[in-house]
């Protein structure tokens, strides 16, 4: 019998420093390791021939107390809508509100996540290969200040608000600071998320500060981390 990770708690936080995830297939697990982008990992290429995977940060790059993986490409779909607040196959409300959804093909994306289980709090580094200007999604979150999003009868509100965009060496920038709350009661869930994105040619970084609380994000570490990866892109 399948089980699900905890229904109130997003993927990335549920993984924890076990680095175990629960993956959608019956009786499938997978565990994740500490390695180096590129290192046994499936090769994640742009439009550019780049292998996004090669383009990740290292592990060993993330301070104590968070504890990075690589997450493998199966679970990056899992994962990832983590950081936007809208499950994948969500009904979304205003229309046009819901961001892209990462490609399901293993070159889809790449994804590494470091945990502070003592705070139950990540900070998560992705790539993706896209096909539409950083504008493109600062103008949507610019218009939906907050959706609802509905999936399997659970309704989810997500509130946005746009931040300066971090100076750094890219194409585009953009940060975003976001609440998601969910259930009644005490079955409430609150989610804050500080994000901060790069696009460069056709890569885009996203560096995410995760919470189920509304104190400061991790703003110093999230800064360090972004800018190491959007420096490791340039780079590559």
């Amino acid at each position: 019998m399948c089980r699900s990770v905890s229904k109130s708690r997003p993927f990335l936080i549920a993984i924890g420093a076990t680095a175990v995830l629960s993956i959608a297939g019956c009786g499938s697990a997978v565990t994740g390791t500490a390695e180096a982008g590129g290192q046994g990992s499936t090769s994640i290429i742009s439009g550019d021939g780049q292998d996004l995977s090669a383009l990740l940060i290292d592990p060993s790059q993330f301070p104590a107390p968070y504890e990075a993986i690589v997450l493998p490409p199966q679970a990056i779909a899992q994962a990832s809508p983590d950081l936007t607040g809208i499950p994948a196959g969500a009904e979304v409300s205003p229309a046009g509100c819901k961001p892209t959804e990462p490609s399901s093909a293993p070159s889809g994306a790449a994804l590494i996540v470091g945990t502070d289980n003592a705070n139950r709090s990540t900070i998560s580094i992705e790539l993706t290969v896209v096909d539409e200007p950083l504008s493109v999604r600062e103008e949507q979150l610019q218009q939906c200040g907050e959706v609802e999003a509905t999936k399997s009868g659970a309704t989810s509100v997500i509130r946005s608000t746009i931040s300066p965009a971090p100076p750094i060496n890219a194409d585009e920038t953009l940060a975003v600071k976001q609440t998601v709350n969910s259930g009644t009661g005490a079955d409430s869930v609150t989610q804050s998320m500080l994000t901060l994105m790069a696009q460069v040619d056709d890569v885009r970084i996203a560096a995410t500060f995760m919470s189920f609380d509304n104190s400061a994000p991790d703003a110093a570490v999230l800064d360090e981390l972004f800018t190491a990866a959007v420096q490791k892109v340039n780079a590559g």
